[in-house]
């Protein structure tokens, strides 16, 4: 379980394919911190570190993490998010994040708004996924919230602080960002869905 709060950056110093699967090594701040098992967010993906090594740590992601995530299209040296999870104890700053993408959406405008972001993003329009004005969304791991909700898109509005300390200072119109829809949301369409609406 995480919270959307990311804690460090990760800079991507290796990929290896392993036959379907795809190994990332991965340098950052917190690796002296990390156990072999540990669950780990990168981009909102909750992956199991394999191995620590000096500054780096190890994650594989299968073939269908690979197609349902941005994680395809990682390379060397790009910049992902890093966030722990959450320690029972913990002030839950952000919302609740299970570290599982719901699927990716593309960034389809980036307003400089004197002092913030506005982000638009767009995902597919078969999708059954829903955000509501107000509503809690994750991007690239990220604890947001949804400003305009339209049918198969969203704004987020992004302050200076979450713009620098996170790597939505190198998302460009047209890239692919991950998504995690607010779970109880989901819980409630699902309901809504099989039981409620005939």
């Amino acid at each position: 379980m995480f919270t959307g709060i990311i804690e460090a950056f990760g800079i991507i110093e290796k990929i290896e394919n392993q036959s379907s699967n795809t190994v990332f090594t991965i340098q950052s701040p917190l690796a002296q911190e990390l156990k072999v098992d540990q669950s780990l967010a990168h981009n909102g993906v909750c992956l199991t570190v394999t191995q620590i090594q000096n500054q780096s740590h190890q994650v594989t992601a299968i073939a269908e993490t690979l197609r349902k995530t941005n994680l395809g299209s990682w390379k060397s040296g790009d910049k992902i998010n890093l966030e722990r999870a959450m320690p029972m104890n913990a002030r839950l700053d952000g919302h609740i994040v299970q570290g599982h993408i719901d699927e990716t959406a593309i960034c389809i405008s980036k307003k400089d708004e004197n002092g913030s972001w506005l982000f638009s993003f767009e995902y597919q329009s078969n999708s059954e996924n829903i955000t509501i004005e107000k509503g809690s969304i994750t991007v690239n791991g990220v604890s947001l919230t949804v400003l305009n909700s339209g049918k198969n898109n969203f704004s987020v509005a992004i302050i200076p602080y979450t713009y620098e300390h996170t790597n939505f200072h190198q998302i460009k119109v047209g890239d692919q960002v991950n998504l995690e829809f607010d779970v109880i949301g989901k819980y409630l369409q699902k309901l809504a869905k099989n039981y409620l609406i005939k």
